[in-house]
């Protein structure tokens, strides 16, 4: 990962007048309306917030397309407002192929979710997969649990962790940059 953030592309295809983003990050869950979009929305809010001279253009998807097209989870949704994130614009959508090319990094929030993403990956991309928690080594955990079936503590475990994650990802893409 560490030389991929070496080599970060640039050029969104859109708004002529917009900068080129630093970086292209896509986060990745099961079914896009829990953990992936909280990602999304939580790195997005402390990029403004905690980088504003980094240009990093975000997204999120599933690897499932269990939800497409819609918002997230309403506890997802609570639960990243009180922190004051608003996730109410985002929408599932699912990894499509395009995606591999376009990303400079894949964040899965779990190794299952990561097995699949190489299964679909063009090889010359595959080093651009990785596990997010990866970018919160002293957390001493490597998967963002899924939070659908359980009650509102494991929406706001969800946030700790993304928290935690976005700020090393933030570190890490600021120290390669200034190189």
């Amino acid at each position: 990962m560490k030389g991929l953030l070496d080599k970060l592309r640039g050029g969104t295809g859109d708004e002529a007048d917009e900068r080129e983003p630093d970086a292209r990050i896509l986060f990745v869950c099961m079914g896009n309306i829990c953990r992936s979009p909280t990602a999304e929305g939580v790195f997005r809010h402390l990029a403004t917030k905690e980088a504003p001279d980094l240009a990093v253009h975000v997204d999120s998807a599933g690897t499932h397309a269990y939800h497409l097209g819609e918002p997230p989870d309403q506890r997802a949704q609570r639960a990243a407002e009180r922190r004051g994130v608003s996730l109410a614009s985002l929408r599932a959508r699912r990894v499509i192929e395009d995606d591999f090319s376009r990303f400079d990094l894949i964040l899965a929030m779990d190794e299952l979710n990561v097995a699949i993403l190489r299964e679909h990956c063009p090889q010359e991309y595959s080093a651009r997969i990785g596990l997010f928690l990866d970018y919160a080594p002293q957390l001493g955990r490597i998967e963002v649990p899924d939070p659908y079936y359980g009650g509102s503590n494991g929406f706001e475990l969800v946030l700790d962790l993304v928290e935690e994650a976005s700020r090393g990802l933030l570190s890490q893409l600021q120290t390669s940059l200034e190189r």
